[in-house]
């Protein structure tokens, strides 16, 4: 609508300004070349007009007879450009789509009509990965990574095609290189974390750590969750105890749910003669999450002390959660070496309807100790070995007596967590801890535990083997036992501790149904004796 009204007002002015010549008659002269020549206004307006529309034609004319071999050539490069981006579209499809013949066409005829272009390099990168030619793929990934637009996908290529081929040095290097030319690309920070991680580099990776934070690639959360784990790892390894003890604290108050640094730091801060602030880290890690870690370093916070006061130091730290599984096992174990028998019964006495295997041994050990009841103790000997298992350290997969700040299957950071192993497989067993998540409470302790009734002995058995802190020693004379029952979901008592840097294993031997004749009356003594079965 506009136009049209300014397209009126233009005629309109143009009508005016004929009117108003046309009203104001008049003649021009012109003496040119002793010639004289006589016409009217309107005339000479019209020639004028003329010969200006005539001099553009012909600059026009001449303008495109200059600028024809730069336009002839422009026109040509605009038909390659246009059949490069079709080769180059129709060969990325084709890889996709799997076809190796046609990627490798697409990718030849893209090379011959724009070698040089970005996507060109990369399709034939990508045709070269998909027909399995490793040295073509790695020649086009160095070719981008020497330009400067295509530098960070040729450093990527490239650290794929490294880490196809196993080589470590070569993966490492480039993503050392990718994250100095763009430290916000995620893939390069975390390559290069994990790399320091996997080498023990514990210093590096906090660095690694920190650029990431400052290019955004990790939350607030978890990079104080992983710094922590870090810190805890630097500390582990650190031989200056006061070095150690500084990280330790760090960690622990970095993640406080983080079982190691707690337990690092309580124990270096008591070894340097600060029990009290020690207590203090440990009661704030057992309100974060409880473990067994953390009640052993408490009960061996000065080795100097009686069965008794590591009993009421004990019971000082569980009272930050009363109601948890691990308080009622770490006062039972203290009150055990105590002989308080009735504080034992009272801690134990929620987990003897459903025990695991470490609650059947402590009530085993219990029945010997208070009572020399060698038959109550075998029978909860034999459901020990039929017990679901307790907790430990898994991570992908890898199950672990200790923490460890890596995992050695996979290299990730902060891998481990405390679960019952195979529970995601099915058995009868489920986790204690969900990730970075407080394990669910008991109900309340009752006074007194049930006990099993007693059975019949026999003095005619042999003498199996003696009953450890952990379990039996062997399984191997049950197994030689008569009358067995092998079910496929049962497993040996495991020890809770073994050396360190030992192959975790989880084998599958199983206990038979009958627990055996027991032996004679036991003679009496000062009820702590070892005990024997079958």
């Amino acid at each position: 609508m506009i136009r049209v009204v300014l397209f009126l007002i233009f005629v309109a002015l143009l009508a005016a300004g004929a009117a108003w010549l046309a009203d104001r008659p008049g003649e021009i002269t012109i003496l040119w070349l002793n010639r004289r020549i006589e016409t009217s206004v309107m005339v000479g307006a019209a020639a004028i007009a003329l010969l200006a529309v005539l001099a553009i034609f012909a600059w026009s004319l001449l303008r495109l007879a200059l600028r024809s071999p730069h336009l002839a050539a422009r026109a040509l490069r605009e038909r390659r450009r246009g059949r490069a981006s079709r080769a180059i579209s129709r060969g990325l499809i084709a890889i996709g789509a799997g076809d190796t013949r046609a990627a490798r066409r697409f990718a030849a005829e893209a090379d011959r009509l724009a070698a040089h272009e970005p996507l060109a390099l990369l399709l034939s990168a990508q045709t070269a990965q998909l027909a399995g030619d490793r040295a073509g793929a790695e020649r086009a990934f160095r070719a981008m990574a020497a330009r400067p637009d295509t530098k960070l996908l040729g450093l990527r290529g490239l650290f794929v095609e490294a880490q196809r081929r196993n080589d470590p040095a070569a993966a490492r290097q480039y993503a050392e290189q990718a994250a100095h030319e763009a430290p916000a690309v995620p893939w390069a920070g975390q390559a290069v974390l994990q790399h320091r991680c996997s080498t023990a580099d514990w210093a590096g990776a906090l660095a690694a750590l920190d650029r990431m934070r400052q290019g955004g690639q990790v939350d607030k959360q978890s990079y104080r969750r992983q710094r922590a784990v870090l810190v805890t790892a630097r500390a582990l390894a650190e031989p200056d105890p006061q070095t150690a003890k500084a990280l330790a604290l760090e960690a622990a108050k970095l993640a406080p749910d983080l079982v190691p640094a707690s337990a690092l730091a309580a124990r270096l801060l008591a070894e340097g003669g600060d029990p009290r602030k020690a207590m203090k880290v440990l009661e704030a890690g057992w309100r974060a999450q409880p473990h067994p870690d953390l009640a052993e370093v408490c009960a061996h916070l000065r080795p100097g002390d009686a069965a008794r006061e590591r009993l009421a130091r004990v019971e000082t730290l569980t009272r930050q959660r009363p109601h948890h599984v691990e308080s009622a096992f770490a006062v039972a174990r203290a009150a055990l070496d105590a002989q308080e028998f009735s504080t034992a019964r009272a801690a134990l006495g929620p987990l003897a309807a459903a025990p695991t295997q470490r609650a059947a041994m402590l009530m085993a050990e219990l029945e010997e100790m208070q009572a020399g009841d060698v038959g109550r103790a075998r029978e909860w000997m034999a459901r020990a070995l039929r017990a679901p298992r307790d907790g430990a350290w898994i991570g992908d997969g890898y199950v672990s007596d200790q923490w460890l700040p890596v995992s050695p299957v996979s290299g990730r950071l902060d891998a481990f967590e405390w679960g019952v192993p195979g529970a995601d497989l099915g058995g009868r067993g489920a986790l204690i801890e969900a990730p970075r998540a407080a394990p669910p409470d008991l109900p309340a302790v009752p006074a007194s535990a049930p006990s099993l009734p007693a059975v019949a002995r026999d003095d005619s058995a042999d003498t199996p083997p003696r009953l450890g802190r952990n379990g039996p020693e062997s399984v191997a004379e049950a197994e030689a036992q008569p009358d067995t029952a092998i079910e496929p979901d049962q497993a040996p008592l495991a020890p809770e501790r073994r050396p360190p840097g030992a192959r975790p294993i989880i084998p599958l031997v199983h206990a038979p149904d009958d627990p055996g004749p027991p032996e004679a009356a036991p003679s009496p003594g000062n009820g702590r004796r070892k005990l024997s079965f079958w």
